[in-house]
This record gives C-alpha cells, structure tokens and sequence, in this order.
C-alpha cells in the first residue's frame, strides 16, 4: 500500500513540473490584471500591507502554485481512484472532435460582446476598454490550466468521488455508473458559476435576471464541454478548450475594439 501510494505522489509530482510554468505566469498576470482592475483606496491598503506592488505580484504568484500544487496532487488520487486517467498527451483523431468545438465556443464566447453588450451597457463599457496584456496572458494560463486543475482535476473529481462512495461503494472503478460523472460536471459547472456571483454584484451593482442568466451562461455552459472532455479523453483536452475559446474569443475582440 505504502509502495502503491508513493509511486502515484511521485508521478504526481513529476507531472506538476509541466503545470509549474503556467502557474507562475498565472499568478503573476492574474496579480497584475487585478492590480489593474482594482480601485486606488483597495490598491493602497494592499500596498501598505506587503510594502510593494512586486510584493503584490510574488504573492499572488506563490498562492497560485500552492493550490495548483494542493489540486493536481489531490487530483491525482482522486483520478486514478475512479479510473479517470489517461495518458498525458494529444491524439489527432481526438483532436480532430474536440478543436472545431472548439472553435465554435470561442465564437460563442466573443458573441458575449455583440448580443449581451448591447442589452446590458456596462458590458459593452469593459470590453471597450481594452484587453490588456495581463489579461490575455492570465485567461490563458490561469484559466486555461489552473481552472481546469483545480475544478475539473480536483473538484469534479471529488464530487465524482463522494457520489461513487455513496451509491456505487463496492462497484469497481471500470463499472462506475456514467452518470455519476455528468453529475459532477454539472455540480462543478453550476458551483464555478455561483462562485462569481459576488463579483458579479460588484461589478454591476446589482443582480438582474438578465445578468444572472449571462454569469451562468458565460462560466457554466462552456465548463461542461469541458467537463466531459476530462471524463472521455482527458485533463489536458479540457484545459486546451479552455484555453482556445479564450485565445479565440480574446483575438476577435482585439481585432474588433
């Protein structure tokens, strides 16, 4: 058991090494997009208690790899516990299935400029602002790879997890119910979704159906694509869908504004 144990932290480890770059960059562009997005009087009190804005940015960047580091590795467990592994690397035929879905949710997802911007004006305010480069390069890290660790790796996995404990126990991992996991991805997709609720509130100000619907839409629909990528082929087809609907969408806005 010992020996079983040790060998999958240390596989866990060894594959982290790939994840390390994109959590570094991650953390250090997510701390700058929020720098950049954050009021003066919130800027100030956050200097005055680490000193820097480069103090700032290294800790956002160290958060960034201890709980990328916390979910890969508990994911790890948790996945090969319910059979969930696959190799670490991209097949052309799966490829072939998942990017022009791909492609079509990056659409998708730039439409949120041109159909919710013209009913809710403050969205078409943002955008208008620009995409800095932090939060381009933070979407595609950040969110590309370290959203799919921690919500599809490790949260998806464990609500999986915590249903196979309940009604499928003494099931073997090859004959766990499927619909164990469209339940866990539907979990995921909605909890992720609620998660940006108190955001949401700040940002408008307020909490309409309309906005409701586009803060579900916008973080849920595409996270079940991703999902059941995770489930079928693997973590990293799930991580380059959300990476490419953000490279899309994001390169048809800078050329858009």
């Amino acid at each position: 058991m010992k020996q079983y144990v040790g060998s999958i932290l240390k596989n866990a480890l060894r594959t982290y090494l790939v994840i390390i770059p994109f959590a570094v960059i991650g953390g250090i562009t997510v701390g700058m997009y929020t720098f950049e997005h954050s009021t003066p009087e919130v800027i100030e009190a956050a200097i005055g208690q680490l000193g820097s804005y480069q103090a700032l940015i290294a800790v956002t960047m160290i958060q960034t790899l201890v709980y990328s580091l916390f979910g890969w590795v508990a994911g790890y467990f948790i996945v090969e516990r319910l059979g969930l592994m696959k190799p670490f690397r991209f097949e052309k035929k799966i490829l072939a299935k998942v990017c022009p879905v791909i492609v079509v949710l990056g659409l998708a997802f730039a439409a949120d400029y041109f159909v919710m911007g013209r009913l809710i004006p403050e969205v078409a305010a943002d955008y208008e602002k620009g995409i800095s480069v932090a939060y381009f390069i933070s979407s595609l890290t950040y969110g590309g790879v370290i959203e799919e660790i921690l919500l599809r790796w490790f949260f998806m996995g464990l609500i999986a997890l915590i249903l196979v404990m309940i009604f499928a126990r003494k099931k073997d991992k090859k004959e766990i119910p499927v619909w164990i996991f469209i339940t866990a991805n539907v979990i995921a997709a909605l909890v992720f979704s609620a998660g940006h609720l108190p955001a949401t509130q700040m940002f408008f100000g307020r909490i309409t159906g309309l906005i409701l619907f586009r803060c579900f839409m916008l973080n849920g629909s595409f996270a079940l694509f991703f999902g059941r990528w995770f489930r079928k082929y693997g973590i990293q087809y799930a991580m380059l869908g959300h990476f490419g609907i953000h490279f899309i969408s994001k390169i048809i806005l800078i050329c858009v504004l």
